[in-house]
Formats: structure tokens, sequence, C-alpha cells
């Protein structure tokens, strides 16, 4: 005999990132349900364990409602001016949005400026240095580079150069 589908009845309310049906908000910004779990995050972890935390952080449509904008968020010129251009596409279509960018722009990768490697600047560590992106590896490199050259110049006596 064939296992039935188990239905939800159409009012039950679920978060539309993770489906949980249990300790819901609405989103301020789209008015849609998502968990009520922004406590679970632990600052500076930089964890992404918060339903409403990602969308409140990692989405042009929170960014959108949060700075003011008027209109749409998906054709707002204001929030397309706010980002280069890779994180305006990752802001508008990552999976913690209820609905995605329509015909996002296209963009050159960014690249490690030291070794040439890909870079995704909305999911990836680097390091930003004026105009210049480094990889972690690279990034980590680059500061023990630098704090050698920092402890060696406080060893030398006064007066040396």
């Amino acid at each position: 005999m064939p296992k039935s589908k188990t239905t939800h009845p159409i009012d039950k309310r679920r978060c539309g990132l993770c489906g949980k049906t249990v300790k819901l908000i609405k989103t301020n910004c789209c008015e849609n349900w998502i968990c009520d779990d922004e406590h679970k995050y632990v600052l500076f972890s930089y964890a992404r364990n918060s339903c409403h935390r990602n969308h409140s952080r990692y989405t042009l449509c929170a960014h959108h409602y949060n700075e003011g904008h008027t209109g749409n968020w998906k054709d707002c010129k204001e929030c397309r001016n706010s980002f280069e251009t890779e994180m305006y596409v990752w802001y508008g279509t990552n999976e913690y949005n209820f609905e995605k960018l329509p015909n996002p722009p296209a963009f050159e990768p960014t690249k490690c400026s030291k070794c040439g490697i890909v870079i995704k600047l909305g999911t990836d560590g680097y390091t930003q240095s004026g105009g210049e992106y480094w990889c972690e590896e690279c990034s980590a490199k680059e500061i023990e580079k630098r704090f050698r050259r920092t402890t060696a110049s406080r060893r030398r006596p006064k007066g040396r150069a």
C-alpha cells in the first residue's frame, strides 16, 4: 500500500527559509514568516545559524527597508548603487531571500591580488587593503610578514636605522 503524503493546512505558519513551524515572527521588510532565532547568534562568531539575522543582514530586501528606500527593492536604483556589483548580486540572490533578484547583472569575479584565486565576496574570507583583495591564505602571509617587520623594528636600539 503506497504511503500517503502528509499535507499541511494552508494557514499553518512556516519559516519561509527553513520551513520550521514554531517560534516565528514576521519580518519588518517583507512581512514573511521567519524563525524568531536571532538570540541564537553568538557575537563575532560569524555563524549563519539564524534565519532572522541572515535575512535582516544579508539581503537587498532588508537593506532596502532599513535604508528607507521607496518602491520595490528589486528595481531600486539606490540599492543598486549601494554595493559593488558582485555583492549586489549576492545580496539579491542568496539563500536568505524569500524572493530572488530577477535578471541579476553580470560581473567579473573578484580575484586575489597576490595569487589570482577567485574570491567569492559573499561567502569567502578575505582582506581588503586599498583597492586590493587578498584571499585568506595570502592575507595570513601578509599579516605575518608585517608582524615580523614590526617586531624586528622594535628590537633595534634607538638611534639606529
